[in-house]
């Protein structure tokens, strides 16, 4: 299903990155994986899974549509997924993603905002080119996510300046910052559809859901996860200090953990490797992994709940989205 959605997509993603500006279009083909630093290209291409564009073709055929309908909103969705990448390695100062340098430890932050900032200019002036997501609904879904988006990632600059995030402070945030896209996503595919407006309302709190569930498993990974797998160095979130949902969940417990982790994340310093394995046992002890295990499950459910029953390839991805194929 997704080499299905990498092989319709990748070729319109990459046309439509050909033609930004030369300075632009070498540090974006860099971060796709299909240029090197030098601007030369590669065989082995790094994109990513497709999971989005994928939501957004499924969306289009579970509403009755087909998956070629969608192909429009489903790169311009990726183009999105990607400016938030490129901008959130330079926030959170990684320097490491799918195995292989950042754009902007690379090229440095000035290429690499800019980078940015062309893919979602580019990824609005492809709606514009036809079909039913050029409608007046379409783009305005399109800006409001984008709003969404740059909300969720202030939020997420801001959380580790602070000592005390809630709870429901950190739901916003990854509403706003990952499941803003994913609900996108499958809304503009319901609409190149031709689905109605309940279909589209419903495909589109599918997408939200799925969104928060990605998120949580995403921050479980980004703790416990393989290096290997996810092309980023082990606990990078702890290093970063991030208020993920176990983290989070960990220092609102009230346990004795959760306080040893609080004073761990205050520290003036860069954290030990030791110290990072101590922050992840804390977690754990203080239940913060546990709960988000439990929370994924709950956004998943609800997700699945959404999806009508012929929709097999959608449930399936949405199964894999939410960790509930593993």
């Amino acid at each position: 299903m997704l080499a299905e959605c990498r092989a319709t997509v990748v070729p319109l993603l990459r046309a439509a990155v050909e033609t930004l500006p030369a300075p632009v279009r070498r540090v974006a083909g860099y971060h796709f994986g299909w240029l090197d630093e030098r601007g030369e290209p590669v065989t082995d291409d790094n994109v990513g899974k497709m999971i989005r564009p994928a939501l957004a073709l499924l969306s289009a055929r579970a509403v009755g549509g087909a998956g070629e309908d969608a192909l429009l909103a489903a790169v311009s969705v990726e183009l999105v997924h990607n400016f938030s990448l490129l901008h959130d390695d330079i926030i959170d100062g990684d320097r490491m993603r799918r195995n292989r340098p950042t754009a902007w430890a690379v090229f440095g932050v000035p290429a690499a905002v800019l980078a940015g900032d062309a893919l979602w200019a580019l990824a609005l002036r492809l709606l514009t080119d036809g079909g039913r997501t050029a409608s007046a609904p379409g783009m305005r879904t399109m800006a409001i996510t984008l709003c969404r988006l740059m909300d969720g990632q202030s939020a997420d600059t801001d959380f580790p300046l602070r000592d005390r995030v809630s709870m429901a402070e950190c739901q916003d945030m990854a509403a706003g910052k990952t499941a803003a896209v994913m609900a996108c996503a499958c809304a503009l595919g319901a609409l190149a559809g031709g689905g109605d407006p309940a279909q589209i309302s419903a495909f589109q709190r599918m997408g939200e859901h799925l969104g928060m569930a990605f998120q949580v498993v995403d921050d479980l990974l980004g703790i416990w996860g393989d290096p290997d797998a996810l092309g980023k160095p082990v606990g990078s979130d702890l290093v970063n200090r991030k208020k993920s949902f176990p983290v989070v969940a960990a220092l609102n417990s009230g346990t004795e953990a959760g306080a040893e982790l609080a004073a761990l994340y205050r520290l003036d310093r860069p954290l030990t490797e030791a110290e990072v394995e101590r922050a992840a046992g804390l977690v754990e002890a203080a239940g913060g992994r546990a709960w988000a295990q439990r929370e994924a499950e709950r956004y998943a459910e609800a997700a699945l709940a959404e999806i009508p029953g012929q929709a097999a390839d959608l449930y399936a991805l949405a199964a894999l989205v939410t960790g509930r194929d593993r």
